[in-house]
């Protein structure tokens, strides 16, 4: 019998208000792999009481021991770190050197975020007047609603969760519709681990039903969201009525610079893996290779003839280097902006074609697919595409190279592959990304350093490191007059 899996509101599993329930599909193979409670606004609800009723106990448990808590969760999610990769390999398709990693960064975060219980640290400063002392605080702000995307099902959610938890606040998870079962398995290592019921909960649902719910809930005055750009500025539009703080994480159209004096061995190896790793399904996806014409014939030729050889299968095969897109309607918006770029233009040099022979029958394949000879102007080179699509945009100069690059609507993720070290300096001043490689690829970002992006992939915050802390606190300045007399600041003389 197919398991059913349930929402998770003040440290109970409990089935929806309704009683519905939705099916999830392994994407390789279309077999069942789990049947989820769906939720609606009745479910939030309760789970938003829930938080609030523990915020008032969590928010007082000493922030060392908070961290406690996660250090026995991380123990825990390494000793099931292979049974979770293969469950998400089932899940969403990508295969198992990139479950595992997804695995290993909520592994990493939980850790970090963990020692930050030690280090919730604030600044004292030598007072103007006499007999006075001041410092600063932080202070969490309360119940925070975290609504994650389908491509990270337990990475994403670790890197929105550990740090709200260890802060002080409580949660209410909304995870993918897509991929809510390692989401699922996060949270039940967290109730292992001890963490007080309440502190996190998990309402299972569309975005329609359990999102906006969520999103507009008087109840929630903080909103961690990660998912399309589109989607994205709907939910600031929301958060902005309610005046409530929010981060957003967003789309991505990365590109990388390939100069004449690249290493091209190294260069091809870099765009293949982050044009072609996780079937193209990041956010940091390479979706623009920025050629010098020196060599794009070259890196053209060898790009088609490295592509053309990936296996695509099913990712729980060790041998296979591309699985499936999450769902046939993401298989059919990729192959649309196949159809699009042949119709504007460019070349194909690679791919083009949905995967649908033999043992691929049942699952959403798409060919690794290169085109050359893109111009900055046409879709294919400007709109985020999500899949295992990549163009090749041919440039004369490094400054022409720079313009390419930053111009697009976002700006998430760059690298740029030369031996100069000039060149490199001058990328690292003039891209306007959030994150930018040297001689790598545009995926890879680590958990200890700020993660987010510019212009339309974001809004000014950041996840990740410590800058996560600063969004999930609220400073609070705090002045101590000892001098027994009212002192005034600038307005009185020092006597």
């Amino acid at each position: 019998m197919t398991e059913l899996f349930k929402n998770y509101i003040g440290g109970k599993w409990l089935e929806s208000a309704s009683g519905s329930t939705f099916d999830r599909r392994n994407p390789a193979t279309g077999e069942v792999i789990g049947v989820f409670t769906d939720s609606d606004a009745r479910d939030v609800d309760a789970a938003v009481v829930a938080a609030s009723k523990a915020f008032a106990s969590w928010r007082l448990y000493p922030a060392p021991k908070r961290g406690e808590i996660l250090f026995k969760a991380a123990r825990i999610l390494e000793e099931r770190k292979e049974a979770y990769a293969r469950e998400m390999t089932e899940e969403m398709g990508k295969v198992l050197d990139e479950t595992r990693g997804d695995i290993q960064e909520a592994i990493d975060m939980t850790y970090y975020m963990a020692g930050e219980g030690r280090r919730m640290f604030g600044q004292t400063t030598p007072s103007e007047m006499r007999n006075k002392f001041q410092m600063s605080v932080r202070k969490p702000h309360g119940v925070v609603g975290l609504i994650t995307p389908w491509n990270f099902p337990m990475a994403i959610p670790s890197w929105k969760m550990m740090p709200a938890i260890v802060a002080g606040n409580t949660v209410v998870l909304k995870p993918a519709t897509f991929t809510p079962k390692l989401s699922i398995r996060l949270v039940e290592v967290l109730e292992e681990a001890g963490l007080p019921g309440g502190v996190v909960n998990i309402v299972l649902g569309s975005g329609s039903k359990v999102g906006d719910p969520l999103l507009n809930h008087p109840g929630v005055p903080v909103i961690s969201f990660t998912g399309s750009t589109e989607t994205g500025r709907a939910v600031a539009m929301a958060a902005a009525r309610h005046n409530k703080r929010l981060t957003l994480e967003m789309g991505g159209k990365n590109a990388v610079i390939v100069m004449d004096d690249a290493d091209l061995d190294l260069a091809v190896e870099g765009i293949l893996w982050g044009a072609f790793g996780t079937t193209g399904q990041r956010c940091t996806a390479t979706s623009r290779v920025v050629v010098h014409k020196a060599v794009q014939a070259e890196l053209a030729e060898r790009l088609a003839a490295r592509a053309g050889k990936l296996k695509i299968g099913n990712g729980l095969d060790q041998d296979v280097q591309v699985g499936p897109l999450v769902s046939a309607g993401q298989l059919e918006t990729v192959h649309g902006y196949v159809e699009v770029g042949r119709v504007d233009g460019a070349d194909l040099i690679a791919g083009g074609k949905i995967a649908n022979q033999g043992a691929l029958v049942n699952g959403h394949f798409h060919e690794p697919t290169i085109f050359d000879n893109v111009t900055p102007d046409m879709r294919i080179a400007r709109e985020e595409i999500f899949g295992p699509v990549v163009s090749l945009l041919p440039v004369d100069s490094l400054d022409t190279a720079i313009e390419v690059v930053n111009g697009v609507e976002y700006g998430l993720s760059a690298a740029i592959f030369t031996q100069d070290v000039n060149n490199a300096f001058r990328a690292m001043r003039d891209i306007f990304t959030g994150i930018l490689y040297i001689n790598a690829g545009t995926t890879g970002a680590e958990i200890h350093l700020p993660f987010g992006g510019t212009k339309g992939t974001g809004n000014g915050h950041r996840e990740a490191g410590t800058a996560a802390i600063d969004f999930y606190t609220e400073w609070q300045s705090i002045y101590v007059d000892y001098s027994g007399k009212l002192q005034r600041a600038q307005i009185d003389p020092v006597g």
